[in-house]
């Protein structure tokens, strides 16, 4: 006989928790082309999952509809119970970086910031924590257009992180990051997933997404062709070799 709690449920039956995002039958095609084709998947709360895929494979596309910067021919991508143009303060929700030169060259880190703050009616004082963070508090007063590549995506990252999200979602974010920034930015993920909050991440770095998820999505011409989660997969080489066979065999 099964051990139950004082409400009567068994031990062994998890609560039921509500996807931090569900794509169901998601598709988007442009004239002739289908860029994202009957994508279906969720993200549980509290974990790291990699969207992976070659260049072409619907991978952006997938993260400007969960966005709402585009609309799906069918299907539906709900954050949190609803389309994210439904959310109320969306910002304080989701933090998304999906490109690192979305600046204005000639202002400062520091005012693009304040800039963002006071759209999303988020603090300023946010500003000055987001920027310690990222480690771009003594370059905050340069402007924009003197940042390397690095120090741009760091910029991203602060602006995905002002209004403190549940949901992180992320294009290639170690991309122009040093090896040690790299390590600091898988902690931080590590944490903030620990802390029961959920990240997206696309990226073509197979040895990072190896270190850095708990789960991978594989897409292929806009098609899901593989799920797993990384604990049955040991390593960097396994993934690869997963990788390799789901997009070759599906580009055949």
């Amino acid at each position: 006989m099964r051990d139950t709690t004082r409400d009567g449920l068994s031990r062994d039956a998890a609560p039921r928790v509500e996807p931090a995002l569900r794509a169901t039958r998601l598709t988007k095609r442009y004239g002739d082309v289908v860029a994202v084709d009957g994508l279906t998947f969720s993200l549980v709360p509290g974990t790291i999952t990699g969207l992976l895929g070659p260049n072409g494979a619907g991978k952006t596309t997938t993260l400007r509809l969960v966005l709402g910067l585009a609309a799906p021919t069918s299907g539906t991508a709900a954050v949190f119970g609803r389309p994210y143009r439904l959310l109320e303060e969306p910002s304080r929700r989701v933090g998304a970086l999906l490109e690192s030169d979305d600046f204005d060259p000639g202002r400062s880190g520091r005012n693009h910031l304040l800039a963002l703050t006071l759209a999303a009616g988020v603090d300023i004082a946010r500003v000055e924590e987001v920027l310690a963070l990222v480690e771009l508090t003594d370059a905050a007063d340069r402007p924009v257009g003197t940042y390397s590549l690095g120090m741009r995506q760091r910029l991203g990252m602060a602006a995905a992180l002002l209004g403190d999200p549940e949901l992180l979602i992320l294009d290639e974010p170690a991309n122009g990051l040093d090896p040690a920034r790299v390590h600091r930015l898988r902690a931080f993920l590590r944490a903030f997933a620990q802390a029961g909050r959920t990240v997206l991440i696309c990226s073509h770095v197979l040895a990072e997404v190896a270190q850095t998820v708990d789960s991978i999505l594989i897409l292929s011409r806009g098609r899901l062709v593989a799920e797993r989660h990384m604990e049955d997969l040991p390593d960097a080489r396994t993934l690869e070799a997963l990788y390799l066979s789901a997009t070759t065999d599906e580009a055949a």
